[in-house]
């Protein structure tokens, strides 16, 4: 411990002094799951990604009060697109530097255009199996080249030049793809391509997960895996003064006005504990051990925001409510393959009979009764899958086959054929054989819940459901890109504010990725396929409006809500504004340490 203690004094004296936060303002939270991996291209979970991102900087950023939401440069400027879409080419600036770590055997590391080629070369490396290779596979030139012989091989070859993928000098990164792609500047912000050093990654090799180094405004100070993290200010972070757009709105102007000018981070130290019952969450930010809690746990949602309105006496104590900017929508997925491991799959296919009872389903399920007993008044119904705050949302839309109308339900099983025969009280198939179908859960009370309200949905117009597969969430996703899923409930949070981030959950493309419905429609994968490669503006949003009626129509989902959940702050913590892209704002949090009691 010695040795290493003076090697990263000796690197930390290398560097740029900086003057540090005020050590006493620190910030205090909490996560209702663990972090898993802090690894860019391998993490999974909104508590690694949040990490992920203050300790390791993409390529490009958002604009942090910006509505709607406006991409900035990072660490490199905003790129130069050419070809129509295809070629994006970007300037890392200098004179940025990893933090200090035993990997750089001493001596300052600045980060470099290879050193983002390399970390998004990991997304492509079948080992690693990155959830994240969905934005990037079958895009760049050569990238999937590379992956084929890769699972040839058994190893991926970082040395062998990508086509798309060419640091051109030092500074300058330049990324070609397959075809154009006017959204794909949105993946560069994202925490899944944030750079990593390959000198940390191979000496630490599958361990990496636990050793994050990166150039970010945060690094790890303490860390008790599932339990407690514990980030301090990066002291040899670059010099980054705020100076952004003043946002929409009276709110978003007080923090510009606060931060303009001001160097960031502004505090010292971000605490994170895992809490993973509500309970004790809640009960931790009313007794001001935490700052702020995110999201307002929704078995609170009644006492905290009675009829939608702060609580007297939560206002009384200067306690402000925030909205959990976050474009999230849930649905319930279902498996339109005609069979699963063999064996028929009673939901699936598009005969007409099949499709009428996806949309029987659809209008059966009790969808106020979610709102109000699942969500707590903490979402909204929703017809489309795309959330407010992306490109191509259309707010006159409303789905046909989303309306709760057992009555229409009902009629439309008898039409196709789904009549109950034997008089027991379930229908069966048109074939006259007994009809059921699966859904699948995870184990926990609220999908309990869930369930109960899945079988009184179903019970209202005869169809029999059962709920025999229940697994913890990353084996039922893992089962469900396999198709051996017949229905789920699930829900998606854009990677960024295009449409086309939820479209693809349903191209022929993402199945075996996250097409969990097995969805492989001709027109709609032609529009897909339209749509990646126009600009945004009204011709682009037409084929968008396409693609969500082919979904309303064949119904592989039953679209359910947009989340809109609340964050609670105390009074001392300043700035707090939840970007819908951005994860969490830690660095330009601030506290007022006047306001703050004493500990």
């Amino acid at each position: 411990m010695a040795r290493l203690a003076a090697a990263l004094l000796a690197v930390a004296l290398a560097l740029p002094a900086f003057a540090q936060p005020d050590p006493r303002k620190v910030v205090r939270t909490s996560y209702p799951g663990a972090e898993s991996k802090l690894d860019p291209a391998a993490e999974s979970d909104e508590a690694s990604a949040s990490i992920s991102l203050a300790i390791f900087d993409p390529l490009l950023g958002y604009d942090f009060l910006a509505r709607p939401a406006k991409l900035e440069g990072n660490t490199a400027n905003l790129p130069e697109i050419a070809d129509e879409g295809a070629t994006f080419t970007l300037k890392v600036k200098p004179g940025i530097f990893f933090a200090p770590d035993p990997a750089f055997g001493g001596r300052p590391r600045e980060l470099t255009a290879h050193d983002y080629v390399y970390s998004i070369k990991r997304l492509l490396d079948p080992k690693l199996r990155s959830q994240w290779l969905f934005l990037v596979e079958g895009k760049i030139r050569g990238g999937d080249e590379a992956m084929r012989i890769a699972r040839q091989t058994g190893r991926f070859d970082y040395d062998r030049p990508i086509e798309g993928l060419q640091a051109l000098d030092r500074y300058t990164i330049r990324i070609r793809l397959e075809n154009p792609d006017y959204s794909f500047p949105y993946v560069l912000a994202m925490p899944c391509t944030g750079a990593l050093a390959r000198e940390a990654v191979e000496r630490y090799g599958p361990d990496i997960a636990h050793h994050p180094v990166g150039t970010g405004p945060f690094r790890i100070a303490e860390w008790v895996r599932g339990s407690r993290i514990v980030l301090e200010a990066n002291p040899g972070f670059r010099e980054v003064r705020y100076d952004g757009d003043p946002g929409p709105d009276e709110a978003s102007r007080a923090i510009h006005a606060r931060l303009k000018g001001r160097r960031l981070p502004l505090v010292s130290r971000i605490e994170i504990h895992v809490i993973d019952e509500a309970q004790p969450r809640w009960l931790a930010f009313l007794n001001g051990e935490h700052d702020y809690i995110r999201p307002l746990p929704e078995d609170f949602a009644n006492i905290a925001l009675p009829g939608g309105r702060l609580a007297p006496n939560l206002a009384r104590a200067g306690i402000h409510v925030t909205p959990d900017e976050i474009a999230y929508t849930t649905y319930t997925t279902f498996n339109t393959a005609e069979t699963i491991d063999g064996k028929p799959n009673a939901i699936g296919g598009f005969t007409p009979e099949r499709v009428a009872l996806r949309r029987a389903i659809g209008m059966a399920w009790r969808i106020d009764d979610q709102l109000a007993i699942l969500d707590k008044g903490q979402s909204v119904r929703a017809h489309t899958p795309l959330p407010p705050a992306v490109t191509g949302h259309d707010p006159r839309f409303v789905s046909p086959t989303l309306e709760y109308n057992p009555a229409k339900a009902k009629a439309l099983l008898d039409m196709f054929g789904y009549v109950d025969r034997d008089g027991d009280g379930w229908r069966e198939a048109p074939d006259g054989s007994p009809f059921s179908f699966d859904h699948a859960s995870i184990p926990t009370l609220r999908e309990r819940q869930r369930n109960e309200l899945w079988k009184k949905s179903m019970d209202a117009i005869g169809l029999r459901v059962t709920f025999n597969k229940v697994e913890k969430l990353p084996e039922l996703r893992k089962q469900a890109q396999l198709g051996r899923v017949q229905s789920f409930s699930y829900g998606w949070i854009a990677d960024f504010p295009d449409g086309e981030n939820f479209l693809q959950l349903l191209w022929k493309g993402s199945i075996g990725q996250v097409n969990y419905a097995m969805f492989d429609h001709p027109e709609y994968n032609a529009l897909y396929e339209r749509i990646k490669r126009m600009p945004d503006g009204p011709a682009r949003n037409a084929l968008i409006d396409r693609m969500v009626r082919i979904i309303a129509v064949y119904s592989p989902w039953m679209v359910e809500t947009y989340k809109a959940q609340k964050i609670l702050v105390q009074p001392w913590l300043l700035n707090y504004r939840k970007h819908p892209f951005g994860h969490e704002p830690w660095k330009y949090l601030d506290v007022d340490l006047a306001r703050r009691p004493a500990r």
